[in-house]
C-alpha cells in the first residue's frame, strides 16, 4: 500500500511513499497543501501530542472553561484551540514554501484518529 488518501468532512490526509519529495499532503475543506515525509511524521506526531495535551487538561478545567495549547518542531507549528472534548486545529508550515491551514471542531476527531493509522500497513 504505497499510496493512501483519507478523506472525511472537513479533512484530507494522504500518503504515497512513491513520490520523490512531497510524500504526504493535508487539507481542509477548501485548501491542500503537499507534505516531505518529515514534516508529515512531525504533524503525525504534533497532533496527538496535542491530543494527549488537551485530554490531559479537562481535568483540571471547569466545563465552560476553554483552552489553548500549541505544539511545534523546526518544521511545523500546531494549535488547538477550544474546548478539551472538542477543539480547532491550526497547522503552520515553518519551512521551505510555508503554509497554513486549519480544521474544525467536527473534523479533528477523525483527522485525528486518520494521521495515526496513516502508515501503518
Amino acid at each position: 500500500m504505497a499510496r493512501q488518501l483519507k478523506t472525511g468532512d472537513g479533512w484530507r490526509l494522504g500518503w504515497d511513499q512513491d513520490a520523490a519529495e512531497f510524500r504526504g499532503l493535508v487539507g481542509g475543506e477548501q485548501w491542500a497543501i503537499e507534505l516531505t515525509e518529515p514534516e508529515l511524521d512531525d504533524f503525525c506526531r504534533l497532533i496527538g501530542q496535542l491530543a494527549n495535551t488537551m485530554r490531559q487538561m479537562q481535568q483540571e478545567l471547569m466545563d465552560e472553561e476553554r483552552i489553548c495549547c500549541e505544539a511545534e518542531s523546526d518544521l511545523l507549528w500546531l494549535e488547538a484551540e477550544g474546548y478539551p472534548q472538542t477543539y480547532r486545529l491550526r497547522m503552520i508550515l515553518l519551512t521551505g514554501r510555508r503554509g497554513e491551514g486549519s480544521w474544525s471542531e467536527t473534523a479533528v476527531p477523525d483527522l485525528l484518529q486518520a494521521a495515526q493509522l496513516l502508515k501503518v500497513f
